[in-house]
């Protein structure tokens, strides 16, 4: 990778950061985020190039040259900036998720509609081959996003389950790897971990997601090198279909309760004027508004910083 500057890196981490509160709530992938943001292909490679290789590199080189061809500081700049919005913003989105939910789902539906736009953008070929994989990505996000959630079970080796396959969504545009914990019945867990400092919880999901993240990215990257507009348009079909999770509002149609508290089963989709509630309507087509305007000023601030590089 070429020389970058310490201001590079920071703004990787706050990349990072953006990802992190992404990936805390159920329905927005932080994949996207780092779609729009311009280090996904980076970010991809970098996780595919993790391999036993660069022991080697290590033992016939040194540390330097090893940390060079694992992309260190990229990828330390990116995860210490997903750990720390994780850790700092989880009980503030959890607060928000519970107290303002319309707001809260206004403003990334903003984003994510805008992200749409963005990402299909880059598909510089239109053919019917490319048609069916956005296809194909709107059904099987529309079939994820409207699964009703598991019964939770917390056995270690189901939490690395659950950390696997989270991860995968995580970083799939589109896919929530928060509402994939829902799915599975661990998100309250993972949560409950975080706040808690559950160090046993958070090791077999955090090795989970290891496994499942060196694996995934070896697909996506082998994707992207032999199929590219394909898999733009899949990852477009996933972010389509993905919006109706994240529709505002919302009428519950089955709860159950874990550990004293109700949890959202089933819910459907309604229009503001029949919602039970305050729909705040102008309040949240403003925030909607400025999600969507804030995906066009990050890709604005990218060009430039293409432009000036």
């Amino acid at each position: 990778m070429e020389n970058r500057s310490r201001l590079h890196y920071f703004w990787v981490m706050l990349k990072g950061m953006a990802m992190g509160a992404a990936d805390v709530v159920p329905g927005v992938s932080g994949g996207t985020i780092a779609f729009i943001s311009g280090i996904y292909e980076e970010l991809i490679t970098s996780i595919d190039n993790i391999r036993p290789n660069l022991l080697r590199v290590w033992s016939s080189d040194g540390f330097g040259a090893f940390w060079k061809a694992l992309n260190g500081n990229f990828l330390l700049a990116l995860f210490a900036g997903i750990v720390i919005s994780v850790l700092s913003l989880s009980r503030l989105l959890s607060y928000l998720l519970a107290e303002h939910p319309v707001l809260l789902w206004a403003f990334f539906f903003g984003l994510v509609l805008a992200s749409i736009l963005y990402v299909a953008r880059q598909i510089d070929r239109w053919r019917l081959a490319v048609w069916v994989m956005l296809l194909a990505g709107i059904a099987l996000a529309t079939l994820v996003v409207s699964l009703p959630a598991a019964d939770p079970e917390f056995g270690l080796a189901y939490l690395f389950l659950c950390g696997a396959l989270a991860i995968c969504a995580m970083i799939l545009p589109g896919i929530s790897g928060a509402f994939i914990l829902v799915l599975l019945g661990g998100y309250k867990t993972a949560l409950d971990a975080i706040h808690e400092r559950d160090l046993a919880v958070l090791l077999a999901l955090g090795l989970g997601a290891v496994f499942g993240l060196l694996s995934f990215a070896r697909l996506l990257k082998w994707m992207f090198v032999r199929f590219r507009n394909g898999t733009l348009a899949l990852l477009t079909g996933f972010i389509i279909g993905s919006l109706q999770k994240i529709w505002p509002w919302k009428q519950v149609l089955e709860t159950r309760m874990f550990d004293d508290k109700a949890v959202v089963i089933r819910e459907a989709n309604v229009a503001p004027w029949n919602f039970e509630g305050n729909p705040m309507l102008w309040q949240a087509v403003l925030l909607a508004i400025l999600g969507f305007a804030l995906i066009f000023l990050l890709e604005r601030v990218a060009d430039r910083k293409n432009d000036t590089a």
